[in-house]
């Protein structure tokens, strides 16, 4: 039985060129006052609608993957939103590859989404990430092979 959520998962890839930052305090400080002064200027005692930010909340899951093994931990999206999945450690060896991914629990077990797993070392960016309903989630780290003895992780999960 496949189970669907509304989910759009991507590795996380970000060219170099996104991570420079150009700023020009000058035009920026310009640019802001002239928006404040004409914001004040349009104010007719007409009410601005007030956007409520998303809470984040990050959770982080440790355990130990046996050779040809797997190891899951639940999370809960409480509303639609951004969900960033991150392996920050495993080992030995620490340039392991391990399998990370992303299901629905199923008894004991988590059943992987479409699209929702990779290959990946360990690393300070998410491996993976993408677009969850509220619903209980899992995600996943196992063996894909390559494993001689048993690896131990940690994994975080930054999500709405």
């Amino acid at each position: 039985m496949t189970q669907s959520k509304s989910f759009t998962w991507t590795e996380k890839a970000w060219p170099a060129a996104r991570c420079q930052k150009r700023t020009n305090v000058k035009a920026h400080t310009s640019l802001a006052f002239c928006l404040a002064t004409l914001a004040a200027a349009c104010n007719n005692g007409a009410s601005t609608p007030v956007v409520t930010p998303t809470t984040i909340s990050t959770e982080m899951f440790t355990g130990t993957v046996a050779v040809q093994g797997s190891d899951f931990h639940n999370f809960t999206v409480a509303q639609n939103g951004q969900v960033d999945v991150t392996l920050t450690t495993a080992g030995p060896p620490s340039s392991i590859f391990m399998g990370l991914g992303i299901g629905v629990p199923s008894g004991t077990t988590c059943s992987l989404l479409t699209n929702a797993s990779v290959s990946t070392q360990a690393g300070a960016t998410a491996q993976l990430s993408g677009t969850a309903a509220a619903a209980t989630y899992c995600v996943v780290v196992f063996d894909v092979g390559n494993q001689s003895a048993p690896v131990d992780y940690a994994v975080t999960v930054a999500h709405p």
